[in-house]
C-alpha cells in the first residue's frame, strides 16, 4: 500500500464514532481488492474489520442510503456481514471481517468443488428471506440511465450498441409477458464479490442491490464465472431441487446476454472517468462482444419463446 492509501484509511477509521478514543495508528491495516473502491482489512485489538471507502465518481450512478439499507436486509437474511457504520453522504462503510473465507475469482468458482452450487444456496436463503430492499433494479430503465450519465462524457459506444439495444425488445416483451416475482436481489454478482467457507457461501457489496427477478442473479454469475454447461446445471439444481422448468433456464440464459448489455455500459462509464484499475474500455467491448454472440445463437430464440410462454 502507498503511504496516502494508508493515511486514507487511517483518516476514515477516525471518522467512525466506535472508534472515539482510539488510535488508528495502533490498528493493522491491509489493502484488500475492489474496482471503483478502496477496501481494507482493519485489525483493532482482538477484532477484525472491513472498511469501504467510496471511489470518486460513483455518487453518479449508487445511491448510498439505498445501499445502507440493503446491505443492513442481507445481513439480516444471514447471507452478508453485519453492518457496523454506514455514512450514506460519503459511502464509507464498515462491517465485520469474515475470518476462514476465501474470496472467491472466476477460477475459484470453476475449479472449486460445489462452488456454484453454494453460491446459488445463498441465492436463494437471500431471495426466499422475506427481506425487502430499496430501489426496483430494472434492466432498461438502468440501460437508459447509463446512456445519459455517458451522454455528459467523452466516450463513445462500440459500434453497433442501439442495434443491439434495438434487438433486445423481444426479450423486454417476453418478460413483460410473464413478470417474474421480485425478491431482494445482488444484482451484481462479480466472483469477488463472494467469499467460501468450504461449506457456505457469503456475498458483499450491495451497491447495485435491488428488487428484481431472482433469475438475474444466477444468470449474471453464470457470466462472471465463465460457467460452462456443467457449472450451469450445478448452480440451477442447487437453487432448484425440484428441477427448474424450461421458462426458468430460459429466464436465465436471456439474462447472460442482457446483464453484459448493461455492464457495457459501466464499463465505459468507467472508461470515461479514468478509473485506472484496469482497462474497461476492453472490458466493455469483450461485454459487447459476448452479448452479440449469445444473442445471435438460434438456442436463444427458444428461450426466448419459453420464458413468453411461462
Amino acid at each position: 500500500m502507498t503511504v496516502d492509501a494508508i493515511a486514507n484509511a487511517k483518516a476514515a477509521l477516525r471518522s467512525i464514532p466506535m472508534f472515539d478514543g482510539r488510535d488508528p495508528e495502533m490498528f493493522a491495516i491491509k489493502r484488500l481488492g475492489g474496482l471503483t473502491n478502496l477496501v481494507y482489512q482493519v485489525v483493532a485489538g482482538d477484532n477484525s474489520y472491513c472498511l469501504r471507502i467510496a471511489g470518486e465518481g460513483t455518487e453518479e450512478y449508487i445511491d448510498r442510503a439505498v445501499e445502507a439499507h440493503n446491505a443492513t436486509a442481507a445481513a439480516n437474511a444471514g447471507v452478508s456481514p453485519q453492518v457496523l457504520h454506514f455514512d450514506p453522504t460519503s459511502g464509507l462503510m464498515l462491517t465485520r471481517y469474515l475470518d476462514g473465507t476465501k474470496t472467491m475469482s472466476p477460477d475459484l468458482f470453476r475449479s472449486t468443488s460445489g462452488a456454484p452450487g453454494r453460491a446459488a444456496e445463498a441465492f436463494r436463503q437471500l431471495h426466499t428471506s422475506g427481506q425487502t430492499f430499496q430501489f426496483r433494479f430494472e434492466l432498461f430503465s438502468m440501460i437508459d440511465d447509463y446512456l445519459n450519465v455517458l451522454a455528459t462524457k467523452d466516450t463513445d459506444l462500440p459500434e453497433g450498441y442501439h442495434d443491439i439495444l434495438g434487438e433486445a425488445e423481444i426479450v423486454r416483451a417476453a418478460l413483460a409477458a410473464n413478470p417474474a416475482a421480485l425478491a431482494p436481489c445482488h444484482c451484481d454478482p462479480l466472483c469477488e464479490n463472494f467469499l467460501d467457507t468450504g461449506t457456505r457461501m457469503w456475498i458483499v457489496d450491495w451497491e447495485y442491490s435491488g428488487m428484481n427477478d431472482p433469475l438475474w442473479d444466477l444468470g449474471d454469475l453464470s457470466v462472471e464465472g465463465g460457467f460452462d454447461p456443467r457449472h450451469d446445471e450445478e448452480m440451477m439444481t442447487a437453487y432448484f431441487p425440484a428441477g427448474a422448468t424450461d421458462a426458468q433456464w430460459g429466464r436465465m440464459v436471456i439474462y447472460k446476454a442482457m446483464c453484459d448489455l448493461l455492464w457495457t455500459l459501466w464499463g465505459l462509464i468507467q472508461h470515461a472517468n479514468k478509473n485506472p484499475a484496469e482497462d474497461f474500455w476492453a472490458y466493455a467491448t469483450e461485454r459487447f462482444e459476448r452479448c452479440k454472440k449469445l444473442m445471435a445463437d438460434p438456442a436463444f430464440a427458444q428461450h426466448i419463446a419459453a420464458v413468453s410462454r411461462g
